[in-house]
C-alpha cells in the first residue's frame, strides 16, 4: 500500500484491533519512495486507511492507546467531508497519509492524533479550543504549530510569518516540525496536479527550508525522499538521466554489492559477531553526485552496505574484522559513533575494496542508532515525558543520547543548539524579508565541521567559518566581549579559518560594555554573527572622526597609573638578557663535556634554562651556543652541516628566565602580577609592558630565580592572577640566514 493512495475513507469508520504481531512486512518509506520515482505512481484505492495507520502505530508502540486515533479520525473525516483535493481526491486521504508517513517512522500517539487534525482548524470550522476540550493542550499547540496564517491578514509576509511562528513552536516543541515535513512529503508527492510555475515555486522553498530542517533534525527517511521529488521537478533532465542509470543498473547480471555482502557475511559469522548485512541502495540525488564525482559509475557505487548489530562494541569488533579481513580504505573511515553529528547521527563509516577496483562504503551501527537515523528527533517517541527509569526499559531517548557528548547540540534533543540560535536571531531579524533571506541563507550552509571546545564539547559550524563564527556560536551576543582564541592551544586571531576536528578556546574579555570591532564582519559567516555584529554596529554609529592620543597619553580603555600601565607602556631598564642571550654565569652553569673550560651562551631564540634538554654548536670565537632540544634552530643547524656539542647543566642554583604573559586589560593588574612573582622568590631583571589591543595586554618579564625548579610553580602563580589567561616562556625568533644567535 502506498502512502500516495488516495481513496476515500468510509464515514465513521471501525478501528479495527490490531493484533500484537504485525500480519504483514511494516512498509518501507525508502521503497515507496524509490518505487513512485521509478515507475508511474500507483492511484489504487487506499483499503481500511486508518487500519494501515494503527498497524504502522502498534509495530512501534504494542501497548498505545488507539482512542484518540479513532476519535481524531471521526473529527478529521467528518470536518473534511466534502472538500477535495486539486487531484481530485477527497481531501481525508491528506491527513490520512501524513499521519501514515509518521507512524511508520515510529511516532508516538499524541503526533499522530495532532497529524490527523493538522488541517482542520485551517481549512474547516473547527477551532484550536475544540481541538484543546476535546484532546488537550499538548495536542491543541501541535495543530496551532503548523496552521498556516493567512494571506488576508498577513499578504505577501504570510509565508515568512508562517515558518517564523512554526519555528518558534518548534522551539518549544520539535513534533511540530516532524508533522510538517510529513505535510510536505505527501504535498510533493501529488504536486503533479499543480501549474509547473506552482510547482517550481514550492519546490525551491523545499529545497532551501524543509530539507535543510529535514537534516537538522535528522530524519533521513524524509530528507532523502524530499531530495528526489525536487530533484524531479527542478532539474527534470538530469533526474531522467540518474533514472536511467538506476534502471540500467539494475538491470545487470552481475551485482558486485551483493558479493560483497555475502563476503562480508562470511567474515563476520566466522568472528562469530551477530551481524545483519543489508544493501542499502542511493536514493537519486546521490547517484547524481556520485555520477558527477566519479564519471563512470560501476555496479557498487549504486549503494551501501549497512551492517547492524545489537551492541556499541559490536560495531567496533565488526570494524575490526572487515579492516583484517578484507582491504580496507583507511581515508574513507570516520567515527560518528565517539562524535555523533548535530542532528544525533551516529555510525562508524569505512570502505573496503577488492582486487578489481570495486569500492564499498559500509555503514556500521547498531538498530537503535539506525532507528534514530532514519527518523531523527521522531524516534524519540514523546520526547518531554519522564524516560522509564528501568534499565532494560530505555527509552529510545536515552538509547540516543548514550555515548553524545554533552553540548549544546545534542545534550537536549527536544531543543538543539542550532535551533535555539535560529530562535535568538529571528527575533533580531528586522522584517518578514530579511527572516526570510536569512532563515534560508542559513539553512543553506551546510554544517560540515565539527571543532572541539575545552570543556568537551563541540560547535557545529559551516565549512569556511572563522574564530568570529564560533564565538557567536557558542556565547551569542556576548561574543561582543570576545578578544582573542586559542586554536589547537596557540593563540590566534578572531579572523583565523577553523578546519574540522580544531579545538577552539575563546578568550573573554571582563569589561561588560565590550563591543564587536567593526572588521569583525568581514570574517563572519553565519548569520547568527552577522546579524549580531551588525545590530550592534546599527545602535552604536561610527564618530565622524578619531582623535588621535598625544604622545605618552593613555589610550582610551587601557590600564591607568593606578593599575601600573600607562599608555607609554611601563618599561623598566632593559637588560640585555631581556631580548638577548644571557650569559653564563655562576650557579646555572653549562659544562661542555669534551672541553669544561670552554666559554657557553645560552641561546636567545629559545632561553634554555636548568632541566630543559639542551644541545650546542660551536660559533665564532671558540664559543658554545646552547639552545633548548626542540628549538627550530638546531634543526636548521643541523641540516646545514653544523656538528652538535655535548653540552649539560651544571650547578642548577640560580636560573635566569624570560616570561611572556597574556592578560586582560584591569585596573592593578601590573601590581596583582609582580605581587604575585614576588611571593615566589622571583627578582624581576627587566619588564615590558606592551599597549593594550582590544582590551589583550602581553606582559615580558626576565626574571632571576633561587633555584630551576621553581619555575613550574611561577607559572602557576602568574597565571592564577585574575585577569591573566596564558604565561609560557618566551619563544625568539633566530635568524634564518646565520643559523645562530
Amino acid at each position: 500500500m502506498s502512502a500516495e493512495a488516495t481513496n476515500p475513507a468510509t464515514p465513521g469508520p471501525v478501528v479495527p484491533a490490531a493484533p500484537r504481531r504485525r500480519s504483514r512486512p511494516r512498509i518501507d518509506l525508502r521503497r515507496l519512495g524509490r518505487a513512485a520515482l521509478l515507475g508511474p505512481a500507483s492511484r489504487g484505492r487506499l483499503p481500511d486507511a486508518i487500519g494501515h495507520v494503527v498497524e504502522a502505530h502498534r509495530a512501534h508502540h504494542p501497548d498505545a492507546d488507539l482512542e484518540p486515533l479513532h476519535r481524531a479520525y471521526v473529527l478529521a473525516e467528518s470536518s473534511h467531508r466534502g472538500q477535495m483535493r486539486k487531484s481530485g481526491e477527497p481531501y481525508i486521504t491528506h491527513p490520512l497519509a501524513v499521519t501514515l508517513i509518521l507512524a511508520e517512522l515510529g511516532a508516538e500517539t499524541t503526533t499522530l492524533t495532532a497529524s490527523l487534525l493538522h488541517d482542520t482548524v485551517e481549512d474547516t470550522e473547527v477551532t484550536l479550543d475544540q481541538v484543546g476540550e476535546q484532546f488537550g493542550a499538548e495536542v491543541r499547540y501541535l495543530v496551532d504549530g503548523v496552521t498556516k496564517l493567512e494571506k488576508v491578514d498577513y499578504g505577501a509576509a504570510a509565508e515568512p510569518e508562517t515558518f517564523r511562528k512554526m519555528l518558534v513552536a518548534t522551539g518549544s516543541d520539535v513534533r511540530v516540525m516532524s508533522i510538517k515535513l510529513a505535510d510536505r512529503l505527501h504535498n510533493m508527492r501529488t504536486l503533479g496536479v499543480m501549474r509547473p510555475e506552482k510547482q517550481e515555486r514550492i519546490a525551491k522553498v523545499t529545497r532551501d527550508v524543509l530539507i535543510p530542517l529535514a537534516e537538522r533534525l535528522g530524519v533521513q527517511a524524509l530528507k532523502t525522499e524530499l531530495e528526489d521529488l525536487v530533484f524531479a521537478i527542478l532539474h527534470p533532465e538530469e533526474y531522467e538521466h540518474t533514472r536511467e542509470l538506476i534502471i540500467d543498473n539494475a538491470s545487470r547480471a552481475d551485482d558486485p554489492l551483493a558479493e560483497f555482502s555475502d563476503a562480508m557475511r562470511t567474515v563476520l559469522r566466522e568472528a562469530g559477531i551477530q551481524a545483519e548485512v543489508l544493501i542499502r541502495p542511493r536514493h537519486f540525488v546521490s547517484v547524481h553526485r556520485a555520477s558527477r564525482k566519479r564519471g563512470r559509475m560501476r555496479g557498487a557505487d549504486f549503494g551501501r552496505l549497512l551492517v547492524l548489530v545489537n551492541e556499541d562494541a559490536d560495531c567496533y569488533a565488526v570494524l575490526g574484522e572487515l579492516h583484517t579481513c578484507m582491504t580496507p580504505v583507511v581515508s574513507e573511515f570516520k567515527d560518528f559513533i565517539a562524535v555523533p553529528k548535530f542532528n544525533l547521527y551516529q555510525s562508524l563509516h569505512t570502505a573496503v575494496a577488492r582486487e578489481d577496483g570495486q569500492v564499498a562504503e559500509v555503514l556500521i551501527r547498531t538498530h537503535q542508532m539506525h532507528k534514530v537515523a532514519e527518523a531523527g528527533v521522531v524516534a524519540l517517541g514523546n520526547p518531554y515525558t519522564t524516560p522509564d527509569p528501568a534499565p532494560d526499559q530505555a527509552s529510545a531517548e536515552e538509547q540516543g543520547r548514550a555515548g553524545a557528548p554533552a553540548d549544546g547540540e545534542r545534550v537536549d534533543p527536544t531543543r538543539p543548539g542550532w535551533l535555539s540560535r535560529l530562535l535568538d536571531w529571528q527575533e533580531a531579524a528586522p522584517d518578514p524579508d530579511t527572516f526570510w533571506s536569512t532563515l534560508r541563507e542559513d539553512l543553506a550552509q551546510d554544517r560540515e565541521i565539527t571543532v572541539f571546545r575545552p570543556d568537551g564539547g563541540t560547535l557545529g559550524l559551516p565549512d569556511g567559518a572563522t574564530c568570529v563564527d564560533a564565538a557567536y556560536e557558542q556565547y551569542g551576543e556576548d561574543a561582543h566581549a570576545c578578544i582573542g582564541a586559542r586554536v589547537n592551544g596557540r593563540l590566534a586571531t578572531l579572523s583565523t579559518v577553523l578546519r574540522d576536528g580544531d579545538t577552539v578556546q575563546l578568550l573573554m574579555g571582563q569589561d561588560p560594555a565590550s563591543e564587536p570591532s567593526r572588521e569583525w564582519l568581514e570574517h563572519a559567516h553565519t548569520p547568527a554573527a552577522r546579524i549580531a555584529i551588525q545590530r550592534w554596529l546599527a545602535t552604536h554609529p561610527a564618530p565622524a572622526e578619531h582623535s588621535v592620543p598625544e604622545e605618552g597619553s593613555a589610550p582610551e580603555g587601557s590600564p591607568g597609573p593606578e593599575g601600573g600601565a600607562g599608555a607609554a607602556p611601563a618599561r623598566a631598564v632593559a637588560d640585555a638578557a631581556a631580548t638577548d642571550a644571557p650569559a653564563a654565569r655562576p650557579g646555572a652553569a653549562i659544562t661542555v663535556v669534551d672541553r669544561p673550560d670552554a666559554s657557553v651562551r645560552l641561546a636567545g631564540c629559545c632561553t634554555p634554562v636548568p632541566l630543559d634538554e639542551v644541545t650546542g654548536f660551536d660559533v665564532r670565537g671558540g664559543v658554545v651556543t646552547v639552545h633548548r632540544a626542540e628549538c627550530a634552530a638546531v634543526a636548521r643547524m643541523a641540516d646545514a652541516g653544523r656538528d652538535a656539542v655535548d653540552v649539560r647543566w651544571g650547578d642548577t642554583s640560580g636560573c635566569r628566565v624570560t616570561l611572556v604573559a597574556e592578560s586582560f586589560g584591569r585596573p592593578h593588574l601590573l601590581a596583582d602580577l609582580t605581587e604575585a612573582m614576588a611571593l615566589e622568590g622571583a627578582e624581576i631583571v627587566s619588564a615590558t609592558v606592551e599597549p593594550p589591543t582590544q582590551q589583550r595586554v602581553r606582559h615580558t618579564y626576565t626574571v632571576q630565580l633561587p633555584d630551576a625548579a621553581h619555575l613550574p610553580t611561577l607559572i602557576r602563580a602568574m597565571r592564577n592572577v585574575p585577569g591573566v589567561y596564558d604565561v609560557d616562556r618566551a619563544q625568539h625568533h633566530a635568524s634564518s640566514s646565520s643559523g645562530t644567535t
